[in-house]
């Protein structure tokens, strides 16, 4: 059985004030009292009564995820998974709780002003922002703290967002594959009005041209990111007359589907094609074992997932502060699924 908040305060020998404010995160209770207290209340089994503390403080302590229907294709998939469990660790950790809704496209920005109206939120996580994204103005407009996975190209003016840099992460494994001597590189990218997508393709386009070559229409494919459209993509791509001897794949799932594809043509991946893929370091759908089995741009969605909910929290606790970013780059793992173009002498590759 838990303990009472003054049962844990006497036995810290604080006031239950503090112990409160310690555990509701008030920037005024210095860091090391916050870790002191949170750690005890942990190993009593101490769990504050929410009610209670919500008409004390003034707080629902919640946090507010709204996703549209269409956007499920991108959104509520393995990636969102690890994405939500790591934010849920950062909340559980502050005592805090998730609100998911989702909602038709049409009532989406409603959605959004019902949460904030009724007080269910103290703050917002904004998921797959697009280009131009209008939920940025609205939830500046409704005065929430809010932070956006990803950013929206086009919008002006400030707002608090994680996002890897999905420009250098592109560029990069294009300019290895490109070491490696291939110069028909395929890119199988998610849908290009999503901004991370686009920023993808802008990386993969900046490394052709600063290597001379002329980027082939015939050779980028983009939509929803499944392991079906790997696979289609990837078949029509080795039919051209000039196919492609690599590819860059926008996920996992996409990247099973390359391999199945390339399986079905009779052509070993690595060896015949080669194919670098984006790794979100999905807790069950690990790249390979000792050995990866794709060459991969590798960012944890998990812990994007933390730090996200890390951010929201802390503009919750500290209203004052101005916007905040982080832009987390990603790791270029080299593994089984690339090699030497056939018939190329490769160039150094050690600086990858």
């Amino acid at each position: 059985m838990g303990v009472t908040l003054k049962e844990l305060a006497a036995s810290l020998n604080l006031s239950p004030t503090t112990v409160s404010r310690a555990l509701n995160g008030y920037p005024e209770v210095n860091a090391k009292t916050r870790k002191r207290v949170r750690d005890a209340a942990e190993r009593a089994n101490y769990h504050p009564n929410t009610r209670a503390r919500s008409l004390a403080t003034g707080r629902t302590h919640a946090i507010g995820h709204v996703i549209a229907l269409s956007d499920s294709h991108e959104i509520v998939n393995p990636v969102f998974a690890d994405f939500i469990a790591g934010a849920g660790e950062a909340y559980s950790r502050a005592g805090y709780e998730m609100v998911l809704s989702m909602v038709p496209d049409s009532d989406e920005a409603q959605a959004y002003r019902d949460m904030i109206a009724r007080g269910a939120v103290d703050g917002m996580i904004v998921h797959g922002p697009k280009l131009n994204d209008p939920r940025i103005a609205l939830l500046t407009q409704l005065g929430v703290p809010f932070v956006v996975h990803g950013r929206s190209s086009g919008v002006d003016a400030p707002y608090s967002w994680l996002d890897i840099n999905n420009n250098r992460s592109f560029r990069r494994a294009t300019e290895f594959l490109l070491q490696l001597g291939h110069r028909r590189i395929a890119l199988v990218n998610g849908l290009e009005n999503m901004d991370f997508a686009m920023r993808r393709r802008n990386g993969y386009l900046q490394a052709l041209h600063e290597a001379g070559l002329t980027p082939d229409p015939a050779l980028m494919r983009q939509a929803e990111m499944t392991e079906v459209f790997g696979h289609s993509a990837a078949t029509e791509l080795m039919r051209l007359p000039d196919p492609p001897t690599a590819f860059l794949s926008s996920s996992m799932l996409v990247a099973y589907g390359l391999r199945r594809a390339l399986v079905d043509q009779g052509c070993r991946m690595g060896r015949d094609v080669s194919v670098i893929t984006h790794d979100d370091d999905l807790s069950y759908l690990p790249n390979g074992r000792d050995v990866p089995l794709f060459t991969a741009t590798r960012s944890s969605v998990r812990d994007a997932g933390r730090k996200a909910a890390e951010m929201v929290l802390s503009l919750i606790s500290a209203p004052g502060q101005g916007p905040l970013t982080c832009l987390m780059e990603t790791t270029l793992i080299v593994g089984e699924s690339t090699g030497p173009a056939p018939g190329s002498r490769p160039r150094d590759t050690a600086r990858q």
